[in-house]
């Protein structure tokens, strides 16, 4: 169990929303939804995506907690309104009639509910290159805003490994005034690009790395390997991952998936497709977080959670008031 105050989900049991995925955005949009009075169980596998960070930034007044804290009082606040939260996984969600899920855990229980709320996250797919996964979120980073100001003013290196790796070194030296770009399989910088990173003091390594090297002291980086036993220093990597969706539930729902494009053309992996409130192009599943939006941070991941449990609630209060309006036709 994750928490104590978790229930167990029996068979046959029957929800308004079930909710999959139990980080910001599936515990917000679970909240809102409890809140409203709606019978609400959150399915979380346990495995969020900033589980290696050891604090969440940008939220406001919950500034640098760490996440796992974070998670935790979101479930206390979930359940408070009557809300449940197992940990297990969605293997199968399905239509069994109209405005009915039927989901599968990989418990071997079932569960049915009138909506479904998919929050289920994404996977970073990192470069492969040996000790980089190990570091991944502490020294081996992605997103500046998340990390930058804990690595401010040290040697910071960027990894290329696509288009993407000059913007990247010319927004990580806002925090640096150290910053390297390792050219490593990502494509020769043009002319121009060279002009604004040598203006900005942004040195430029040639070769493949390797590795990382990791200092006995602190357990931190210390040095970037190239491929002819080079060690150039530094104390942090950015990199540049795949962000991909692998939730089984996807497929079994047959939901519509995209690209996940950068403003300049660069593919950078896929993600649910969902409309502003999260509607997916299957009637009844929403979705919100990261699953919908690969760069959504944690507070934008729980707005979204938030937007997506309005809409769906609202879409129930449409639905019971036709049933209303049938039921005093008839009588």
């Amino acid at each position: 169990m994750i928490a104590k105050e978790m229930q167990s989900a029996g068979d046959d049991r029957s929800y308004d929303v079930v909710v999959i995925g139990g980080g910001a955005a599936g515990l917000s949009g679970a909240l809102v939804l409890g809140r409203s009075r709606r019978s609400v169980l959150v399915v979380d596998a346990g495995r969020p995506r900033n589980a290696p960070a050891a604090a969440s930034h940008n939220y406001l007044t919950r500034d640098g907690v760490p996440p796992g804290a974070l998670l935790a009082d979101g479930r206390a606040e979930v359940v408070r309104y009557d809300g449940e939260v197992v940990e297990d996984e969605v293997v199968t969600a399905e239509a069994v009639g109209e405005g009915l899920f039927r989901v599968a855990l990989g418990s071997g229980a079932g569960v049915t509910a009138r909506r479904l709320l998919l929050a289920s996250g994404m996977v970073d797919e990192l470069p492969d290159i040996p000790g980089l996964a190990e570091r991944w979120g502490r020294d081996v980073l992605h997103c500046p805003y998340c990390h930058g100001y804990e690595v401010r003013d040290q040697a910071i290196g960027v990894l290329s490994t696509g288009p993407m790796a000059v913007r990247q070194a010319l927004l990580w030296r806002q925090w640096s005034d150290d910053v390297r770009l390792f050219l490593h399989t990502g494509p020769e910088p043009s002319d121009e690009e060279y002009e604004k990173l040598a203006a900005r003091g942004i040195a430029v390594v040639d070769g493949e790395v390797t590795g990382v090297k990791v200092s006995g002291k602190g357990d931190r980086i210390s040095g970037v390997e190239l491929a002819g036993g080079t060690v150039v220093p530094c104390r942090a990597l950015v990199v540049a991952p795949r962000f991909d969706v692998r939730a089984k539930v996807i497929e079994s729902l047959g939901l519509e998936t995209a690209e996940s494009v950068a403003p300049d053309g660069t593919v950078l992996g896929n993600h649910v497709a969902a409309g502003p409130g999260g509607a997916t192009s299957v009637p009844g599943v929403w979705a919100a977080g990261n699953v919908a939006d690969p760069m959504a941070k944690v507070s934008i991941a729980a707005a979204m959670g938030v937007h997506a449990a309005a809409e769906i609630n609202f879409d129930l209060v449409e639905e019971e008031t036709r049933a209303a309006v049938r039921e005093r036709r008839a009588a």
